[in-house]
C-alpha cells in the first residue's frame, strides 16, 4: 500500500525537499534558504502528514529529524526506504555516533547533526542529488550493462540481478557497486569511496563507509565479491561473465 504514496514527472531543474520536523520554527527560514539555491522546501510537523504529502506530490528527496512524535525517524526512513530510492538526509539533536551508524544501516544516505548550519544542509541535500544524476563511468565495450559470475549490473536502468534475481539497492548502495564494478580489481580507499560518491564538501566519517558495505554484501549474499585489504580498502573481485552467467 505505501508503494502508492510515490510518483515521478515534475521538473527536475527545481528540486523539491520534503522536511519533516516537529520543530514549526525550523522550516520557515529554511524554505527561504533553498530558494536562493533554486530548491523547492516544502514542509511536515508530523510523520503522518509527511506521507500524505509524499502521496500527493513528487520529491526528490526528504531531511527527517530523529525526535519525531508518532514515530522516529528511524521508524519513517524505514517506511520511505522500503519502497522508494528517495535520497534521505537525517538530522538528529542527540549526535550521537550510534544514532548515525543506525540511520546509515536503514539507508538514510546522510546524516547531520543539530544545530546546523543552513548552508550546510543545502550543500548535503545538493550532493545527494548531484551523485543521483552521476553515474561512475563504465568501461567502454559495455557500457550500459556490467555483468560478471553471478552479478549482472544495468546503470541505465539502476538495477542489480544477483544469480539472476533482481535485489532493491538504495541509491548509495547501487553507486558503490557501480563504482568498484567499473574497475573491477582495483582497490579502493575509503576516501577514494566518499569523494566519488558523496562529494568533497561532505564532511562525512569514513565509519559510513563500511556501513554501506556491510549493507551491500549482505544484499549480494551468497556472492562474496566485495574483498577488503587490510588498511587499503575495498576491491570487486569475482570473474567477469556473460549474461548467462549472470543469470
Amino acid at each position: 500500500m505505501l508503494a502508492a504514496l510515490f510518483s515521478h514527472g515534475h521538473n527536475p531543474a527545481m528540486p523539491r525537499i520534503l522536511l519533516i520536523d516537529d520543530d514549526a520554527h525550523l522550516a520557515p527560514p529554511l524554505t527561504t534558504y533553498f530558494a536562493r539555491f533554486d530548491c523547492t522546501l516544502d514542509s511536515a510537523q508530523r510523520p503522518s502528514e509527511g506521507l500524505a504529502k509524499l502521496r500527493n506530490g513528487d520529491y526528490d528527496a526528504a531531511i527527517l529529524d530523529v525526535m519525531l512524535p508518532e514515530m522516529d525517524g528511524f521508524a519513517l526512513c524505514r517506511q520511505i526506504r522500503a519502497v522508494r530510492d528517495i535520497p534521505i538526509v537525517m538530522l538528529t539533536a542527540r549526535g550521537e555516533v550510534m544514532d548515525r551508524v543506525v540511520g546509515l544501516e536503514l539507508g538514510a544516505d546522510d546524516y547531520l547533526p543539530k544545530p546546523f548550519e543552513p548552508r550546510e544542509l543545502v550543500a548535503r541535500v545538493q550532493t545527494i542529488l548531484r551523485r543521483q544524476r552521476v553515474r561512475p563511468a563504465a568501461p567502454a565495450a559495455s557500457a550500459q550493462r556490467l555483468v560478471f559470475d553471478g552479478l549482472a549490473i544495468d546503470l541505465d536502468r539502476r538495477e542489480v540481478q544477483r544469480a539472476g534475481e533482481r535485489i532493491e539497492l538504495t541509491g548509495t548502495e547501487f553507486e558503490l557497486l557501480a563504482l568498484l564494478a567499473a574497475e573491477p580489481g582495483k582497490v579502493f580507499s575509503r576516501d577514494d569511496i566518499l569523494n566519488r560518491l558523496r562529494g568533497h564538501e561532505a564532511d562525512l566519517y569514513t565509519r559510513a563507509v563500511d556501513i554501506v558495505v556491510s549493507r551491500l554484501r549482505k544484499k549480494l549474499e551468497p556472492l562474496d565479491c566485495i574483498k577488503t585489504l587490510r588498511n587499503a580498502g575495498y576491491t570487486l573481485a569475482v570473474a567477469p561473465g556473460t549474461p548467462e552467467a549472470a543469470a
